[in-house]
């Protein structure tokens, strides 16, 4: 595959061979703001007192839906030249929010401070690609997945690394209690904790690491912005993973868990999960097929 391939043209093309690629679990700092067009203010505590414990009664009563993300992982999560907060993950919350009659609005923060404000009850969910895992189903209550996608090894077009296992005693980048961080060590890789995307590309551009694991469909998103930078695919994981909102676990989170479902399926019955894929990633990844 030569590096001048756009994302799109290369994922319609291996659309049969792709699969679903874990994302990352993340969470808002105490540093939070509001981001995008349409989204209102998240000052407000997602635990804030209410006359119910029931979340959902929470959220109706608040008149909105308060999701964490990064904002700086385009195409899940990013501002535009407008500077407004948009990508996958945004639109989705924006219209499973819709269906439920509220409105959406957005904590942004540094992904690994995110769990510790969703575990806190500063927002309800997370819209930042949150990959569904074993660990994770043990401490949160998961919706239906929305979107399906896969991980991959990214490195410099010299690299000898070409499967999973070439990992071993390699030195990688990628936020820590990341999903990705977690494979690559799992493989014997050594991990170093950085903020986003964007720099583990830079210490990879450095000759700082060996290799940095993401999502397939992110790195397509960045070659057709560097169309010229020297990177590739080395390695896919096989197991694909699935895409979903996490909320706190306990009784207070299950009609609100019950209602997102609903609307999920709603979205994707009428096309608007596909549609939203393809608008963002060139391709529809909101189903395993």
């Amino acid at each position: 595959m030569t590096n001048n391939m756009t994302r799109r043209s290369f994922l319609v093309t291996a659309a049969g061979v792709t699969g679903a690629a874990a994302l990352g679990l993340a969470g808002c700092g105490a540093d939070s703001k509001t981001g995008g067009a349409g989204s209102g203010s998240a000052g407000a505590s997602a635990s804030e007192a209410a006359s119910t414990d029931d979340l959902f009664d929470q959220v109706r009563d608040r008149g909105e839906l308060i999701f964490a993300t990064e904002g700086t992982w385009s195409p899940w999560t990013f501002h535009n030249e407008a500077d407004e907060l948009t990508g996958f993950d945004i639109e989705v919350a924006r219209a499973i929010a819709s269906e439920l009659g509220v409105e959406a609005t957005f904590a942004e923060g540094r992904w690994d401070s995110l769990l510790a404000g969703l575990d806190a009850g500063r927002f309800d969910t997370m819209a930042n690609g949150v990959s569904v895992t074993p660990e994770r189903a043990e401490q949160y209550d998961f919706t239906e997945p929305y979107a399906y996608n896969r991980i991959v090894v990214i490195t410099t077009e010299d690299s000898d690394i070409a499967r999973m296992e070439d990992l071993a005693g390699k030195r990688t980048a990628n936020t820590l209690g990341s999903s990705y961080a977690t494979l690559a060590e799992s493989y014997g890789a050594t991990n170093s904790g950085v903020d986003d995307f964007n720099q583990t590309i830079e210490l990879l551009q450095q000759g700082r690491i060996d290799a940095t694991l993401n999502d397939e469909v992110v790195f397509y998103d960045y070659m057709d912005a560097h169309p010229d930078a020297p990177l590739k695919i080395a390695a896919v994981n096989d197991e694909p993973t699935q895409v979903a909102f996490p909320l706190r676990r306990g009784e207070e989170t299950e009609s609100l868990r019950a209602a997102m479902n609903e609307a999920i399926d709603t979205l994707r019955a009428n096309g608007m999960l596909a549609e939203l894929s393809n608008e963002f990633f060139g391709i529809d990844i909101s189903s395993e097929a």
